[in-house]
């Protein structure tokens, strides 16, 4: 699949999530062979202010392409002026999130707030195309509401304003997260528009981006909530994409896979900040697994890296009813 001049090597891409998807995560889902990888959302206006800690956020060092940046924002102009930024420092695609449904974000104009503003969201797009040299691609929900599902209409005039591929969460910013994902919506989407359409909503075993595929005819399923402490999902479903069996993950293969991607974390961020960073994705990591209560309760209580790779050690060495719960 290409996405402008950027070739995307496999039909797999990680979501944007904010404060999830952060180097090392990107990392982590690459490794496992994902073909397109996001940052987390990044304000732009902050980048034009060179606020260091969102500055931070676009630290794309010695990590493969093609890797997306995700703007957010209200003003045209900058907005051009961000994806100027994330250019300079690597990014081979600019998104712009037109999905994000948190009333802080909302209520500035900004995230799914757009998708009441077509003409708004379009100047977005225009003005970040015109400003750069790299693909502009869009991500966003199928409308605000039941009433308002403006995906297939707003994605046309997105592609007509220069955007070279349109990511679709089959939700609306009412549903935020619940309730099932639309697909048939993105199928109006992809019918709608010539550019390459990703698809996203519902994805949690390989058989889902299989079926995704086939019902909504888009060209790449973007992976959100069920690569969280599940990187294998990456893998597995390139796995069943190409009609081979899955890999069955066991209990210390996730267990080691949690304590690398905390040691990873604790490299490019130090201890005490990927601790604290890093306990809700060992929760996940976790998930599925015997007994665990008690030992999430205890990693959420730790403070040192020592600490949690103790307490895993401990929860694999002992009988699991030691844990209780």
């Amino acid at each position: 699949m290409r996405i402008g001049e950027v070739w995307i090597p496999n039909r797999i891409v990680l979501a944007p999530m904010a404060g999830i998807t952060d180097k090392a995560f990107r990392l982590i889902a690459r490794a496992h062979g994902c073909g397109l990888v996001y940052t987390e959302m990044v304000s732009a206006k902050a980048l034009t202010y060179r606020n260091q800690k969102t500055r931070s956020l676009l630290d794309l060092a010695g990590e493969q392409p093609p890797i997306a940046v995700q703007l957010f924002g209200s003003e045209p102009e900058v907005m051009a002026e961000g994806a100027s930024i994330a250019v300079q420092a690597g990014a081979d695609i600019v998104d712009v999130n037109m999905g994000c449904p948190v009333p802080k974000i909302v209520k500035n104009g900004e995230g799914s707030a757009l998708l009441a503003d077509p003409g708004k969201a379009c100047r977005i797009v225009r003005a970040i195309a015109d400003a750069v040299n790299v693909p502009v691609t869009v991500k966003m929900r199928i409308g605000w509401d039941r009433s308002n599902i403006v995906a297939a209409d707003l994605a046309k005039r997105l592609e007509e304003s220069g955007a070279s591929a349109i990511a679709v969460h089959g939700r609306t910013r009412e549903q935020y997260y619940s309730g099932k994902a639309d697909w048939d919506a993105i199928r109006e989407v992809k019918k709608a528009v010539t550019v390459p359409v990703i698809g996203n909503g519902d994805i949690w075993v390989p058989a889902d981006a299989a079926r995704m595929l086939e019902e909504t005819g888009c060209d790449a399923v973007m992976l959100g909530r069920g690569v969280l402490g599940n990187p294998w999902l990456v893998s597995n479903t390139l796995r069943f994409l190409n009609g081979e069996e899955p890999v069955l993950v066991g209990e210390e293969q996730k267990i080691r896979a949690a304590i690398r991607h905390l040691d990873l974390a604790v490299e490019l961020k130090g201890e005490q900040a990927a601790v604290l960073e890093m306990r809700k994705h060992l929760a996940w990591y976790l998930k599925g697994l015997p007994h665990t209560a008690h030992l999430k309760d205890s990693i959420f209580k730790a403070k040192t890296r020592a600490e949690i790779v103790r307490l895993f050690e401990e929860y694999l060495r002992q009988p699991k009813a030691r844990y209780g719960r």
